[in-house]
């Protein structure tokens, strides 16, 4: 079940809040999967959630701050993971490849979040700068994991990590978006291939200490 990142409650209140903000945010998810993000109303998630409408306002300042939260949430999976990574004595491509279809398991069942969140960033500026602001975060835990690959040897070192870790967002991203038009059971096998080419080039490259014709197989001729 899809949870919001939350700090532990000291009291009764708190409590209550906390269980109202996560059952509007399950309830909103479940509808959008449903109806669509643009088909589905403030008064429809505050009937599923069988609360006041006015008791939204009070967690979400609008439907799209519904779509900022889950970034939010995946945002705190990721600063857990990358702690995770720190001590995992698993090879670095597995870890990130089971990551990647943990943070990708709720768009998976529902293929209109990716586009909601699209439709936030071009629609609502606001959001679009607190999505800004958390790509930052993002991107930089991303270059953390990176650096984690490249301190053990399991991601080439000759280039900034910074950038392998954009290329590696914007890839996920696109395969993610691309799939959002289709939202049928192809998600994963896009991700393994996106996955594949990915790693394949941020590999070690291997020493050139080689000349250019040693390992190389001869090169059969047809006689004239």
């Amino acid at each position: 079940m899809t949870t919001l990142p939350r700090s532990d409650p000291t009291n009764r209140r708190e409590r209550r809040s906390l269980e109202l903000r996560e059952r509007l945010f399950r309830a909103a998810l479940d509808l959008f999967a449903k109806r669509g993000f643009a088909e589905t109303t403030v008064e429809d998630i505050t009937n599923a959630a069988d609360v006041g409408k006015g008791t939204f306002f009070n967690y979400f300042p609008s439907k799209d701050h519904i779509l900022l939260a889950f970034a939010e949430m995946q945002l705190a999976t990721l600063r857990l993971a990358v702690e995770e990574a720190r001590q995992a004595r698993e090879p670095l491509i597995e870890f990130v490849r089971a990551l990647t279809v943990r943070m990708t398991a709720e768009p998976a069942r529902n293929p209109d979040l990716i586009r909601g969140l699209l439709l936030a960033f071009l629609g609502s500026s606001e959001i679009r700068q607190a999505m800004r602001d958390l790509h930052v975060e993002i991107l930089d835990l991303h270059t953390q994991m990176v650096q984690i690959g490249q301190e053990r040897g399991e991601i080439r070192d000759d280039l900034p990590a910074a950038e392998i870790a954009l290329v590696f967002r914007q890839t996920i991203f696109g395969t993610l978006l691309i799939w959002s038009l289709y939202g049928d059971d192809s998600l994963e096998p896009r991700l393994d291939a996106a996955f594949e080419i990915i790693w394949s080039g941020v590999s070690p490259r291997r020493p050139s200490n080689l000349s250019s014709s040693e390992g190389v197989p001869p090169v059969s001729r047809k006689k004239d």
